[in-house]
């Protein structure tokens, strides 16, 4: 550890973070320290996982959990602000932190965004999945023990029957052409119970569905 680089891993809940963190650890240049979320309204902001699940996650990687408290509908300037605190406290929580990972896929302008966000901060970006293969990738996390239900359907791009899915081999083959078998697009989210960057399965129980904004298919999930 003390030869590596040090990393604060962007923690959703989702499986694209677990696999992030998964081949982190098998990394001989970098080591995670810790996770961190930005929660709004006791959920994950983006994949609106619950907080309580959230920490029971970083529990099972055996990693601390920062959260970062951000209001609802947060604009850019509210979130940077939220982040940069964030970032002050983890550098000084850990001495020689200077990167944060993101399990971002494809999205170029997303990661150029993160970059214009941390470098002002002298932070390097790190994305260890970036440009990698979906279908590939979808199928390596299903076959390296990764479980995942999906939390979240954009009903504009995917059924909202999908919501509640298990992610599995059965859901990919489902998938009807042109939705990325990631959700890269933002056609679903998952929340992650399993896999190899955990110590032990977390016990989730279903907490009911809704639909958000006359759009977003979400099947909650607390601790059972």
């Amino acid at each position: 550890m003390a030869r590596r680089i040090p990393v604060l891993l962007a923690w959703s809940g989702g499986k694209d973070a677990a696999w992030t963190l998964h081949l982190l650890r098998q990394s001989a240049t970098h080591a995670v320290v810790g996770l961190l979320s930005t929660v709004s309204e006791g959920r994950a902001s983006m994949q609106g996982v619950r907080v309580e699940v959230l920490r029971a996650q970083a529990s099972a990687a055996g990693l601390p959990l920062v959260e970062v408290a951000i209001p609802p509908a947060c604009d850019n300037a509210t979130y940077a602000a939220a982040m940069t605190a964030a970032l002050d406290e983890a550098a000084q929580r850990w001495p020689g932190l200077r990167t944060m990972a993101f399990g971002d896929l494809f999205l170029e302008d997303i990661r150029d965004w993160r970059r214009q966000q941390l470098e002002p901060l002298d932070w390097e970006l790190l994305t260890p999945l970036f440009r990698f293969d979906t279908a590939l990738l979808a199928r390596r996390m299903i076959d390296g023990g990764l479980k995942a239900r999906v939390c979240c359907v954009d009903t504009q791009q995917l059924d909202a029957r999908f919501a509640g899915s298990a992610f599995d081999a059965a859901l990919l083959a489902e998938l009807p052409a042109g939705v990325d078998p990631c959700g890269e697009n933002g056609e679903f989210h998952t929340c992650v119970w399993d896999g190899p960057m955990f110590s032990a399965p977390l016990q989730l129980q279903h907490a009911g569905d809704s639909l958000d904004a006359a759009r977003f298919a979400r099947t909650d999930f607390t601790l059972a």
